[in-house]
């Protein structure tokens, strides 16, 4: 049996992580610690409320007497670590809580874990701590360059993406100097249920089924590999339990699309939608199909964000033939889940989307 502390587990991918971590093995302990911050949401997390193995906690990972607590308390042997600030257009305006959170958060969880893995004589005989990242490290790709592998060098070019990479070399340096037991996945784009609606796709889904601007930056031409969360699930999991010690696995969806194409897509599938189940036009009276309009007339192009990387693709052959990874949707198949999920979970996202944070939004998006 494994005992899981999984960080950061009330976010997008925490989230859908741990539901698919006890969907799997039911036996094992899992202990949630998220702070809760503006994109930790607990409703997140009620499908686990009956799960005899699950608890959560509320605290942050900087925290180093609980963290010391929780692994000694609970006999923790395994880390998964998702928290993290990761908004891009956040890190530009605010990139402090970057930092604090990405950096020394992370700086804070290595050092306790440490103390109590490493220097107790109670430690456990084997332990895990997988770090997870984003492709965002590795800067930008031109139209014909090869997709970044776990050998492409660090080049990030946002607060976010710079504070990502020196969280990988605190993990990568804990491994090497003390002999942690690490692993490391850097992501491309995860897109699914659960996912908090300042991202791409959600928010697309949602000013779409409410009648508001779909803010397209630039001309829409920035190319990224969409990985549906499930599959990036599935990855991580195939690294815990297979993956060898100190390395670095990039886990992809080897689906690059434009950010114009997925937006125009989420509107032909939001259209059909419509054209086939009457009754959204009743729940959804702002939306323009319901009033027979295209979805597409909301898209709205607005200025660029500053050092907006083009391109994104990640080579995941390493995993593929190391491991056994494939993903298990394709992007059309992860599109149409993603929105089936949204319908069928509107509380979830309107809670989210209240009045403080859909402010924030349309003052990021000014349209043009």
């Amino acid at each position: 049996m494994t005992s899981l502390l999984v960080t950061g587990g009330a976010g997008f991918i925490g989230a859908n992580f741990v539901q698919y971590w006890a969907r799997n093995y039911p036996g094992d302990k899992i202990v949630v610690l998220d702070a809760l911050t503006y994109a930790g949401n607990q409703a997140s997390l009620v499908p686990l409320a009956s799960h005899p193995g699950f608890r959560f906690v509320h605290g942050d990972i900087r925290d180093r007497e609980l963290v010391t607590k929780l692994l000694i308390d609970d006999k923790l042997d395994t880390i998964v670590h998702f928290a993290a600030e990761s908004h891009v257009d956040r890190s530009i305006l605010e990139p402090d809580a970057f930092i604090q959170t990405n950096v020394m958060g992370t700086y804070d969880l290595l050092e306790t874990v440490r103390k109590v893995w490493l220097e107790r004589d109670a430690a456990p005989s084997t332990h895990r701590f997988h770090h997870v990242s984003t492709d965002e490290v590795y800067g930008t790709l031109g139209p014909d360059d090869d997709a970044f592998t776990e050998e492409t060098p660090y080049a990030p070019n946002s607060p976010y993406a710079a504070s990502k990479a020196a969280s990988d070399h605190l993990v990568r340096a804990y491994h090497h100097t003390y002999g942690l037991q690490v692993s490391t996945s850097n992501c491309s784009n995860n897109y699914g249920p659960y996912h908090f609606p300042e991202k791409l796709i959600p928010l697309m889904i949602v000013n779409a089924l409410t009648g508001k601007p779909m803010p397209v930056y630039g001309d829409g031409s920035n190319i990224r590999d969409w990985l549906y969360v499930e599959d990036h699930c599935r990855g991580i999991d195939l690294v815990i339990r297979k993956g060898r010690t100190g390395e670095t696995y990039n886990i992809g969806g080897n689906h690059e699309r434009n950010n114009i194409s997925i937006v125009r897509e989420i509107c032909s599938l939001i259209d059909r939608r419509f054209e086939h189940d009457s009754g959204l036009s009743r729940i959804y009276k702002e939306s323009p199909p319901a009033s027979g309009k295209a979805t597409d007339s909301l898209i709205s192009f607005v200025k660029d964000r500053p050092g907006h990387d083009w391109r994104y693709a990640i080579d995941a052959s390493k995993i593929e033939s190391e491991l056994g990874y494939e993903p298990q949707e394709d992007f059309e198949s992860g599109l149409a889940r993603t929105l089936d999920w949204m319908l069928a979970n509107e509380p979830w996202w309107r809670a989210v989307m209240d009045g403080s944070y859909r402010d924030w939004i349309d003052t990021q998006y000014e349209t043009s």
